[in-house]
């Protein structure tokens, strides 16, 4: 009897969360994406699309018209039959709400409610994703979600051939649409304390053993110890070595294939946190930043000599234990300019 009740009972905590603490889960044939819900700015398109969405309603389902690198459009339960001639693709599962505008805008990510053309409260059941931004459909569609996690996948739906009325030539098959709790970050929340961690990070030329130091800059150990965790760093390449001063990694286009991560949506910048009486020298690891101070967010920086100018003027978070071989392979690594002459990466990382 046990085992029978256990699945009702996640099932019923999992209805009992409110639709912000939800996410739909879009398992393709082409990949799976994921995306949030914006209750707040479409309160029934959302309410509307989990029922559906829990009963079913998506699976089988397809993605039949696209804008390479612009949109892509599903949800249509006529396309569950294989032979719904092509005329009448996209014309089910209209007319069915009342549109629900809102401040939300059409960015990249961003998941709307299709309507019938030229009429205003025509919404249902059909959803198109956002690939890039399209300013043009702000406050004229019904926007109710953000894409968390693989934005890449929609990108390469809305990539698959296509007639010029945007038609694909071939169905995407959506094979299911579930709602599961939604991820939640890692050490957010976590105190200074909780964030003394050290990190094993294995590299092409060696693994080094990495102190945090949140008393120096906890929001920064935060972020790192968060990629870490997830995996995040791990198939990124170091971009940039400068012998005896510093070798850089952690940028998103140096991962092997750049292709997107689980952990892309929490990814941001992180505000400064210079401090004048923590030294850059050898050894200690630091964020690095483009010209606005508060623009550091996954790359980071080994100093392989003093570097007194940057005092004040980087966030310096962790230091180096142990693997100072791996310095010394930076400094032997042949370089042309500052790009080193091979790939290399972080292996792995994990927080001990």
């Amino acid at each position: 009897m046990r085992k029978l009740l256990l699945p009702l009972l996640f099932a019923l905590r999992l209805a009992a969360q409110g639709p912000a603490d939800l996410e739909a889960v879009v398992n393709t044939e082409l990949g799976t994406f994921r995306f949030e819900f914006a209750p707040d700015k479409a309160p029934k398109h959302v309410e509307e699309f989990i029922k559906r969405a829990r009963a079913g309603y998506y699976d089988g389902s397809a993605f039949h018209r696209v804008v390479a690198g612009g949109i892509i459009q599903g949800g249509d339960p006529l396309l569950k039959d294989a032979k719904t001639p092509k005329n009448l693709w996209g014309t089910g599962g209209l007319n069915l709400l009342k549109g629900e505008r809102s401040d939300l805008k059409h960015e990249r990510g961003v998941v709307s409610t299709v309507r019938i053309p030229d009429k205003p409260d025509s919404d249902g059941s059909q959803f198109f994703v956002c690939v890039y931004q399209q300013p043009p459909l702000d406050g004229q569609y019904s926007s109710f979600g953000r894409v968390t996690e693989g934005i890449h996948i929609a990108e390469k739906i809305s990539r698959v051939p296509a007639g010029e009325n945007g038609f694909t030539d071939k169905l995407v098959r959506i094979h299911s649409v579930t709602i599961e709790k939604k991820k939640t970050e890692p050490y957010l929340g976590a105190s200074v304390e909780e964030l003394k961690k050290v990190v094993e990070m294995k590299t092409t030329l060696g693994t080094v053993r990495i102190q945090m130091e949140p008393e120096w800059a906890p929001e920064h150990v935060r972020n790192f110890l968060k990629l870490v965790s997830t995996g995040w760093y791990e198939g990124v390449a170091f971009h940039r070595v400068v012998k005896g001063f510093v070798a850089q990694g952690g940028m998103p286009d140096q991962r092997a294939g750049s292709q997107g991560h689980v952990a892309d949506r929490w990814v941001r910048t992180v505000k400064r946190e210079f401090r004048d009486d923590v030294k850059h020298t050898r050894g200690i690891i630091s964020m690095a930043r483009g010209d606005d101070p508060d623009s550091a967010d996954t790359s980071f920086f080994v100093v392989l000599g003093d570097a007194p100018h940057l005092d004040g003027k980087y966030s310096a978070f962790g230091k180096i234990i142990a693997g100072a071989e791996v310095m010394e392979g930076f400094d032997a690594e042949p370089v042309t300019g500052e790009a080193p002459q091979r790939r290399v990466e972080v292996i792995s990382a994990r927080v001990e």
